[in-house]
Formats: structure tokens, C-alpha cells, sequence
């Protein structure tokens, strides 16, 4: 004769816990995309400060000058620049020590590049 199986239910239960399974990688790979993305973001606002910290400091060194605010503004809109000179001392004396601070900020994280470098007094640098 037939003989009645007890084994109801099987199926569903895989179903269920493939389906547990498939959403616990999609959020990992979610929450993961999500990391990735912040992080890309604070890299790319590190590259720009990096970027127009360079830029500054070649300006003052080949021309004596910053960088035009208006050029600084249209090329890094987001970015804030500080130059800050003094003298240089022993071995350096004679040069002018000058530091350049560009920060940025994304998200709530807030990226600060300093940069320096010493030049010839023989050049006028605009304070």
C-alpha cells in the first residue's frame, strides 16, 4: 500500500531560510557600499585639499603671491585656505618658513592638510 509521509513543510522551511540567508548578505553588502562610499568621499576631499595646498605654495614660490581667492573658490568650492608665515631659524635663517592649512569637510568628518614650505625673502610674499 501507500504509505503516508510525516515530512510536511520541508520545502517551505528552505525557502525561509534561503530567503533569512539572501537578506543577511544583501545588507551586508549594503552596509558595506555604504562604508565604501564615505570613505571614497573623504579620500577625494584629502586629495583636493592636498591638491590646493600644492597650488598655494607653488603660487607663492613662483610668483610671490596666493592663489586669486576667486580662482581658489571656482576650483575647490568647498575648501578653506590659511597661509601663515614666520622666520626661519638657525640653519634656515634668511628663509621664510611659510605653512599652508586647507580644510574641507564632508559628511561630519572634517579633513585638514598642512603643508610647508621655505622660500627666499629676496621675493616679496603678500601677507
Amino acid at each position: 500500500m501507500h504509505e503516508v509521509r510525516k515530512m510536511r513543510g520541508w520545502i517551505t522551511l528552505e525557502i525561509i531560510v534561503g530567503i533569512t540567508i539572501l537578506v543577511f548578505i544583501s545588507g551586508a553588502f549594503a552596509l558595506t557600499m555604504v562604508q565604501s562610499g564615505k570613505f571614497n568621499r573623504i579620500q577625494l576631499t584629502r586629495q583636493q585639499c592636498l591638491a590646493a595646498a600644492g597650488a598655494e605654495i607653488d603660487s607663492l614660490a613662483v610668483t610671490g603671491e596666493r592663489v586669486d581667492p576667486k580662482d581658489f573658490a571656482r576650483l575647490w568650492p568647498r575648501l578653506k585656505s590659511n597661509i601663515a608665515y614666520s622666520s626661519g631659524a638657525g640653519q634656515w635663517d634668511g628663509l621664510r618658513l611659510v605653512t599652508v592649512t586647507v580644510t574641507g569637510s564632508t559628511g561630519k568628518k572634517e579633513v585638514k592638510i598642512e603643508l610647508s614650505r621655505y622660500l627666499s625673502t629676496t621675493r616679496k610674499l603678500l601677507q
